[in-house]
């Protein structure tokens, strides 16, 4: 396991396993102390939030209670959300790249054409347009250090490591200016993404097929933590790396984010009503394995960081 000392903040929060069974942690340090003589799980928690978090301090500062090592723990993802919501192409420098290649090999536009074409369109998206948000399954999560399990079907696996925000009060119609009050903590999910399988060529006119694409068992791979969004500081000035074998390929600032979680969260709450515990991806940056012409295969490892959430470390291998 990876050092249990990277989240920032004096504790975080935790869904982990011993030889008993799972339960709902708090992390101070080196170890987690067993929540579940307290309150049934992480969401209950969150349900609670703004009368949980001065406990939580108090807790952490405690010798008080069943503490255990992290370290003999396995980490499972923190949270199990009632929404997932995804948001997609929410990266400029991401977009761009991606506009920019269609108009040169489908238009023929020069490098410089194509660039400042697809320049000028996500400046437009970011005064006039709206994010664009699907839908994920929570069946496709797993833990920060549990493998990845390629399906059977398709070839061109891929990383999409993303920020995550898990809402701490139920909203409906939420205003830009309050949309932050809403967020409880933050973590890191990696969308899978297996790119062949996202495009069906017998329903062209239905578009991409997203349950198929990104919902895979283990294609989410989520935590190690929710770290609560009082620590974090500006989520808009975060760090996004991630490592496939040890090559760095995704290395962008949330600040490149097109709509921001205000944003995000009042255009989602048009439509769908936030409860606490839902789970918002904000998107992912440059550097895919699309991007590199590189793809996950069998043996391979992914590890993925967002500055003071901590780290994911998985395995890749074949469910055949």
């Amino acid at each position: 396991m990876p050092d249990p000392l990277t989240h920032t903040g004096p504790f975080a929060l935790g869904v982990f396993r011993n030889s008993a069974g799972a339960f709902p942690g708090l992390v101070s340090g080196a170890r987690v102390r067993d929540l579940s003589d307290l309150v049934p799980s992480v969401r209950a928690l969150v349900e609670d939030w703004d009368n949980w978090l001065p406990r939580l301090d108090e807790l952490a500062r405690s010798a008080d209670g069943p503490w255990h090592p992290l370290t003999a723990l396995h980490v499972l993802p923190p949270i199990e959300p009632g929404q997932i919501l995804q948001s997609g192409a929410n990266y400029r420098k991401h977009v761009v790249d991606l506009v920019a290649a269609e108009k040169e090999s489908m238009h023929g536009a020069t490098p410089e054409e194509a660039r400042a074409d697809a320049e000028k369109m996500m400046d437009e998206r970011i005064r006039s347009g709206v994010p664009y948000v699907f839908l994920g399954s929570p069946r496709a999560m797993c833990g920060p250090y549990d493998d990845i399990v390629l399906p059977e079907l398709g070839e061109q696996h891929d990383w999409e490591l993303e920020l995550a925000l898990v809402i701490g009060k139920s909203g409906r119609n939420i205003q830009v200016e309050d949309a932050m009050s809403y967020v409880a903590a933050y973590t890191i999910c990696n969308d899978l993404t297996t790119r062949d399988r996202l495009y069906r060529p017998d329903v062209k006119a239905i578009g991409t097929d997203w349950f198929t694409a990104k919902n895979a068992d283990t294609f989410l791979p989520t935590g190690p933590f929710l770290v609560p969004a009082a620590f974090v500081g500006d989520p808009n000035d975060l760090r996004i790396t991630l490592r496939h074998n040890g090559v760095v390929r995704q290395d962008e600032s949330t600040k490149d984010m097109i709509f921001d979680i205000p944003r995000l969260i009042a255009y989602v709450s048009t439509t769908t009503t936030l409860r606490p515990g839902d789970l918002l991806l904000t998107g992912s940056p440059a550097g895919n394995g699309a991007h590199w012409g590189v793809f996950l295969k069998p043996g391979d490892v992914v590890e993925s960081e967002i500055t003071g959430l901590g780290l994911q470390r998985n395995t890749v291998r074949s469910g055949q």
